[in-house]
């Protein structure tokens, strides 16, 4: 089936030096862009994270340090990236737990200001799990029939993300083939910030989700305990997610 976009979709998959989207970077990044009209295209770039890959990374995704030394580092190729992906919906394999974090982390790194918030994200692995409870390679094999090679690299992993998403709509009647309702039913959370520290209540209200806080409404926070806005901006928390908070606290000011 062919997907009915209103906006160029990317799907894309990242491989980094580990899983921690404060401290780790990304060594490779696939995407593959689908315009409305059906037209694909497609590329991969491998990246200097500017820290050693780990050994038990290298022996999932097979990027050494030696593959990298000579590539641009995401500062580098940050600007042409943002452009190449404006005005697109995002698609990915786990993308809303990891790759968008991740990409959106590096992004605020290199200092260029893409806006993710009218975004529509579609997690491929969601819709799977909903529905059938496998992995990508489980997923690629139950829905389009084919052995899943060179699992692990990105461009592998990003072609199989887009081919299973297409099967996905042919096989489920229900599933609309609407990048909106995609992104709905893809997503699990009602994140405020990617990594899920600040999230929507059912009124729509932003509150924290985790330590002692967890619950209570942000501004009712920043009102009570000055000192929680200079904890957050200065332990070792997203980027993203302490560009979501000062926007908060911001409009509380603006506000008043």
């Amino acid at each position: 089936m062919q997907l009915n976009l209103k906006n160029p979709l990317v799907f894309f998959d990242l491989e980094t030096t580990g899983i921690d989207i404060v401290k780790d970077r990304i060594v490779e990044i696939s995407f593959m862009k689908v315009y409305p009209n059906g037209k694909e295209e497609s590329k991969t770039r491998r990246i200097n994270p500017g820290m050693p890959i780990p050994a038990e990374s290298t022996a999932i995704h097979g990027i050494s340090d030696d593959d990298v030394k000579d590539c641009p580092t995401f500062k580098e190729i940050a600007k042409s990236l943002a452009t190449q992906i404006e005005g697109c919906d995002l698609a990915g394999y786990n993308s809303n737990r990891f790759d968008i974090p991740m990409l959106a982390e590096e992004f605020l790194r290199a200092d260029v200001d893409i806006d993710f918030s009218k975004r529509k994200f579609i997690d491929v692995q969601t819709i799977f799990h909903k529905m059938e409870q496998r992995t990508l390679a489980a997923a690629y094999k139950f829905y389009c029939d084919k052995t899943l090679e060179n699992a692990h690299t990105a461009e592998a992993d990003t072609m199989a993300t887009y081919e299973v998403l297409k099967a996905q709509l042919d096989r489920y009647p229900d599933l609309e083939n609407d990048m909106s309702y995609l992104s709905k039913f893809s997503s699990f959370t009602n994140n405020v910030d990617f990594a899920g520290r600040i999230v929507y209540n059912d009124k729509g209200e932003e509150v924290i989700n985790f330590g002692k806080y967890k619950g209570r409404l942000v501004i009712d926070v920043l009102e009570t305990d000055p000192g929680y806005y200079g904890w957050i901006m200065n332990g070792d928390f997203p980027l993203n997610t302490k560009r979501v908070l000062t926007e908060i606290k911001l409009r509380g000011f603006n506000s008043k």
